[in-house]
């Protein structure tokens, strides 16, 4: 779930068995004194409640997740901000950190618990128009169909370890060189990746996000999904279809010339103290049972992470290739730079800027100072700026919406255009009602109209906003207009950041409706919000 356009962010990924030198001790006393274990985990672990209520009943150590991104959470343990207040981390993979300066010296030991290649799905129907049934398929072949034949949806290479992994998995393969990436070979894969993003229609900030809008994108039309597939770990893809929300099952694709893996690597922290070592050696030595093993197979659909113990039927039915994971940070930010430069679907984003009454004083200065932190002014983090190839809209309103303005940000030399949208945020000013619905129809209506001319862009619509309609459209009038929108209009998003105590149950049914995501913009920083969303751009 964040946009971090630059090396240090992104680059804090996974080492596939996290050696720093240090292997985690497997003990098999499992017993002990209690102990809260406080660990700094990917947020898709939460599926793992049941093997960890049984693992502290086993060993008296008891887990207090804090959920993450393996990127954002990588980047935590390398900057020394997880130092004394985490005693480990669980994150997807540590290879961001082996590939890290100075990183791996904050780990003490490192155990892999559990695995999961990244991987696609899709549709049966849509393997069997493709030909696929018998297989095999390559990257090459996947790359190749993306084009013009099938659609998916995949996570945020910048925030999530499965859309990075994916990234690399295709340069890796059509490289064709078996090694890790070196730079020439980011040039010679561009043409391989551009053809496969070319199909990408839904993005999201992480694999749990992706998951779900992959369950609402399938009420497109009738019998007729507007997404055919996702590339996501083999995990999620088996649990997805094992959820009983979709309307046709994925089959999963496993490519013939490999996949990065997931590790799942569990890590102690060198700042821990010593009982929380002593814990975390005993909750590692009950994880490495064969029975817990097999618990979490059958919880997660992961792989075991422990030689000597089987995978289960499904699992062990497909032997992958593991990838090479690149060796060095400006590998990654290379592929990162290209994923974002010239290859990933451009975003039109419309902002919806409520300018009423009730947002004078501090209200309205937060709105502007969110903004203007888009432009690059005041802000240290790339990641949270417009992006290149953006076509930004901007909508402000009051009693009534004001006509939009809409701002074009070029691939190379965009800071003349942003400095436009940093002097036309500087002239908003606060008077009149708050017309919500009615600003919102405009902005269903504005980037309608822009698709019809330039459709394939990746859209969405943030409302900032006290989060109190008093003029115009109520909420039902607005939901009754927007289910009378064609299927690619409604699968834009609305995503509500409020500045005020209004109606934040209105908001939150307005995110329901349109498949977006509501924040508090009074304490949640802004830099976090705006890189959630920008996961989904």
């Amino acid at each position: 779930m964040v946009r971090r356009g630059i090396v240090a962010i992104l680059l804090i990924m996974s080492l596939a068995a996290c050696d720093n030198g240090v292997s985690a001790p497997r003990s098999r006393t499992f017993s002990g004194p209690a102990y809260t274990l406080k660990i700094l985990a990917s947020a898709e672990l939460d599926d793992l409640a049941p093997v960890l209520a049984d693992a502290a009943k086993a060993t008296g150590v008891t887990v207090a997740i804090t959920p993450t991104t393996s990127l954002a959470g990588s980047q935590t343990v390398a900057s020394g901000r997880a130092d004394g207040k985490f005693d480990a981390t669980w994150l997807s993979t540590n290879r961001y950190l082996e590939i890290t300066p100075n990183a791996l010296v904050k780990l003490d030991s490192s155990a892999v618990v559990m695995s999961s290649p990244v991987i696609l799905g899709l549709r049966a129907s849509v393997v069997h128009r493709l030909g696929w049934d018998a297989g095999p398929v390559s990257w090459a072949d996947i790359a190749d169909a993306a084009t013009h034949r099938f659609t998916f949806g995949m996570a945020d290479p910048r925030a999530s370890n499965s859309g990075l992994s994916a990234l690399v998995s295709v340069a890796t393969a059509v490289a064709g060189r078996g090694a890790a990436l070196e730079s020439a070979d980011v040039l010679s894969a561009m043409p391989a990746l551009r053809g496969f993003f070319s199909g990408q229609s839904v993005k999201a900030a992480s694999s749990q996000e992706l998951f779900d809008d992959y369950v609402r994108a399938q009420a497109g039309t009738a019998g007729n999904p507007s997404v055919d597939g996702l590339v996501d770990y083999e995990s999620e893809l088996l649990s997805l279809n094992a959820s009983g929300k979709l309307r046709e099952p994925l089959t999963l694709i496993y490519p013939s010339d490999g996949a990065v893996t997931a590790d799942y690597t569990l890590s102690s922290l060198a700042s821990a103290p010593p009982a929380a070592k002593a814990a975390y050696s005993r909750l590692v030595g009950y994880l490495d049972t064969p029975d817990a093993q097999r618990k979490i197979m059958q919880s997660t659909s992961r792989r075991p992470g422990v030689p000597g113990v089987a995978p289960n039927a499904t699992l062990g039915r497909h032997h992958l290739f593991e990838l090479p994971f690149p060796g060095t940070i400006t590998i990654v930010d290379d592929l990162i730079s290209a994923y974002y430069g010239t290859l990933r679907r451009p975003a039109r984003t419309a902002y919806v800027l409520d300018t009423s009454e009730s947002m004078t004083g501090d209200r309205l200065a937060g709105l502007k100072a969110a903004l203007t932190q888009l432009t690059g002014s005041g802000s240290a983090d790339p990641g949270v700026t417009f992006q290149t190839r953006e076509q930004v809209t901007l909508e402000p309103f009051s009693t009534g919406p004001r006509p939009p303005t809409t701002f074009d940000v070029p691939a190379t030399g965009p800071q003349p255009v942003l400095t436009r949208i940093a002097a036309f945020v500087a002239d908003l000013t606060a008077g009149g009602g708050t017309a919500i619905y009615d600003a919102l129809v405009l902005a269903y209506q504005t980037v309608e109209q822009q698709a019809r001319t330039d459709p394939n862009r990746i859209t969405t619509i943030v409302l900032l906003t006290d989060g109190e309609n008093t003029v115009g459209r109520d909420a039902a009038a607005f939901a009754r207009f927007y289910r009378t929108l064609p299927p690619a209009v409604t699968s834009i998003p609305v995503f509500p950041i409020r500045f005020g105590n209004g109606n934040s149950a209105e908001m939150t049914q307005l995110a329901q409706l349109t498949g977006g995501r509501t924040f508090d913009g009074r304490n949640l920083p802004l830099t976090t919000v705006f890189s959630l969303i920008r996961g989904s751009q």
